[in-house]
């Protein structure tokens, strides 16, 4: 049996050797769990040893649903609130702080609030130049958006920085996660060649989020290393896993049945889906750009990760807009606090609402 500290599972389930393991798109690119922890996608998964336990009864004990399973990485919106400053700075709000902290926000007077905003404006003029830009404006909303990954990264950061330097090298996660097979050379795993390959992918993966190459990784790479999905300059290794996933012949490639297989396994007599049939027409007429039969590296990347409408430079253009007063395209840190209740609520803006909405019920 397997130890109870495996660290993390890649996206797709499988029971290979008695674990729960990576194959398909069940999980999202670079998802990580560690009995129960959340995934790289804000899923979640069962205690570690009820997943073992499943996987020990052996085979699928129940066939899944005819559904879509669904590789494509969407952007998400940043927050649940209708956006629209007539009504409520409630959108903004959440975009600006996430939604918790918006939450924590509402329950301060305004002068804690606009004291508060201003020590994070401090923290988002990065180059200290007294600034805030729209480049700058727009990384901090993807930073408080994604918070939740780099709060799952801290919670287990100890895990593997074992010498407590600060950094994990390659060779403390390795240890980690595979030390105990690798001096073995997985001998008591009844997939051998499986563990091996999610060890050089693991590998290759560490490699590409470590930017300077000294096979340490600080924070953010190994954030990286754990969501590829997050990170523009890790979008090459989310495109190599994805056709080693999906190109069961090894050409390189993902062809049209490949493409169906990865996202529904049919059953002998069972009518295919009206969606499946779908999908192989999208394949062929916007997935195909080339129109060759087959999805290369860069039609696999316009599949997976879209350029879809960039919610974060979007909500950073009308904060600027609406606060610029001198029109420079940039915020000071007054511009910021002279509108800082569209950036951040307080007990007298949310007494504000509550009054209009009821003045609009009467």
């Amino acid at each position: 049996m397997p130890p109870s500290h495996w660290p993390h599972q890649p996206r797709g389930w499988a029971c290979v050797g008695g674990l729960l393991r990576g194959r398909g798109s069940r999980v999202p690119v670079g998802a990580r769990t560690r009995g129960g922890l959340e995934l790289g996608a804000g899923m979640w998964v069962l205690a570690g040893w009820w997943v073992l336990a499943l996987c020990a009864v052996g085979g699928a004990l129940a066939k899944p649903p005819p559904e879509k399973k669904d590789r494509v990485h969407h952007g998400k919106e940043l927050s649940d609130h209708q956006h629209d400053d007539n009504q409520d700075f409630q959108y903004d709000h959440e975009a600006f702080l996430g939604k918790e902290q918006a939450k924590t926000f509402d329950q301060l007077t305004p002068e804690e609030s606009q004291e508060r905003l201003g020590k994070i404006v401090d923290r988002i003029d990065g180059n200290r130049d007294g600034f805030v830009t729209q480049a700058e404006l727009k990384d901090w909303i993807r930073h408080t958006q994604n918070r939740y990954i780099y709060e799952n990264v801290d919670k287990n950061w100890a895990d593997y920085d074992r010498d407590h330097d600060g950094r994990i090298a390659w060779a403390e996660f390795k240890n980690a996660t595979y030390g105990y097979y690798e001096g073995e050379e997985f001998s008591d795993l009844e997939d051998k060649h499986s563990y091996r390959k999610m060890l050089v992918r693991d590998e290759r993966r560490f490699k590409a989020a470590d930017k300077d190459g000294d096979l340490v990784a600080t924070r953010e790479e190994f954030t990286a290393f754990l969501h590829p999905e997050e990170f523009d300059y890790m979008k090459d290794v989310v495109i190599t896993e994805t056709i080693e996933d999906i190109d069961k012949n090894g050409d390189g490639y993902v062809q049209v049945d490949e493409y169906i297989g990865d996202m529904y396994s049919s059953e002998a007599g069972e009518p295919e889906p009206d969606w499946v049939r779908t999908e192989r027409q999208q394949f062929l007429d916007f997935r195909d750009m080339d129109r060759d039969g087959r999805l290369d590296p860069a039609e696999i990347g316009h599949w997976i990760l879209p350029q879809d409408y960039d919610h974060a430079e979007v909500e950073a253009k009308h904060l600027i807009y609406e606060s610029d007063k001198d029109k420079d395209e940039r915020l000071t840190k007054q511009e910021i606090l002279d509108n800082w209740n569209m950036f951040v609520g307080s007990q007298a803006t949310n007494y504000g609402e509550d009054l209009t909405r009821k003045h609009d019920e009467l």
